[in-house]
């Protein structure tokens, strides 16, 4: 038995506890990533990165200090190491392959109830009233759709204002990091703050795209872009709360002004 393994493998045990429960739930408590979206989605990749290598560092660890002594436990060890860690990359590689069928099938039906925008590049328009705007990653083939409601109730610096939004979501590749948190919440439904996690990381893309589209139009421009839409919108596709997202988004912009 190797003492100093299992005293690793103790301390990488509560390192992967706290990442798991108490750092993210006081991390998702905190305000401060509101104004500072990036480092936030980056701190969320880290402890979502650390508490995985945690755990599976730690049975690894736990394997090395039984191995001498019980070799079958070591083994155990081990393979719940190496289970841990396909577990993971598996529903991650399951998780990317899910994705872009659904993207492949999206762009398929694009082609069939969209037409092409009249003026501007690698944008198509759908006859929809209801005011919808998004994003549709597909590498150099990446889609800008804008409905027809949208297109006749915003003016144009608003709607230049959406447009940069949404492809800022293209350019930053955000649906990287919305489907590595897909994928942890996958393989760990079992797990509140995996989903806490996927609903922050959600939140914390749209201020980033927020934060590129302000380098075009002015704040408030983009502010009653955000809350034109957000007053038309007869579903609440945008889970989990969209109207009170788009008002916190409001806020953040012009922070005097009171959205509904």
């Amino acid at each position: 038995m190797d003492p100093l393994a299992l005293v690793v493998s103790g301390a990488l045990a509560v390192i992967a506890l706290a990442l798991a429960w108490p750092v993210p739930v006081v991390f998702a408590r905190a305000d401060w990533p509101t104004h500072a979206p990036a480092r936030a989605l980056l701190l969320w990749q880290a402890i979502a990165l650390a508490g995985g290598l945690s755990m599976i560092g730690a049975l690894v660890a736990l394997g090395l200090g039984l191995v001498g002594l019980h070799p079958v436990w070591g083994g155990v060890a081990y393979g719940a190491a190496l289970g841990f860690a396909l577990h993971l990359l598996g529903h991650l590689a399951a998780t990317v392959v899910s994705v872009a069928r659904q993207r492949r099938r999206h762009h398929a039906l694009l082609e069939l109830l969209s037409s092409p925008h009249p003026t501007r590049a690698r944008t198509r328009v759908l006859d929809d009233g209801a005011p919808v705007a998004y994003c549709l990653p597909h590498g150099i083939g990446s889609l800008t759709v804008l409905s027809r409601g949208l297109l006749e109730s915003l003016g144009p610096a608003e709607l230049a204002a959406v447009i940069a939004h949404e492809r800022a979501h293209v350019e930053q590749r955000h649906d990287l990091l919305l489907v590595a948190f897909r994928a942890w919440r996958s393989a760990l439904p079992w797990f509140p703050i995996a989903a806490r996690a996927e609903q922050e990381v959600t939140v914390l893309v749209e201020l980033l795209a927020d934060d590129r589209a302000r380098r075009e139009a002015p704040d408030a421009v983009l502010a009653r872009a955000i809350l034109a839409v957000a007053e038309r919108r007869p579903d609440a596709r945008e889970a989990p709360d969209p109207s009170r997202r788009a008002s916190e988004r409001v806020r953040r912009l012009v922070p005097e002004t009171r959205a509904h």
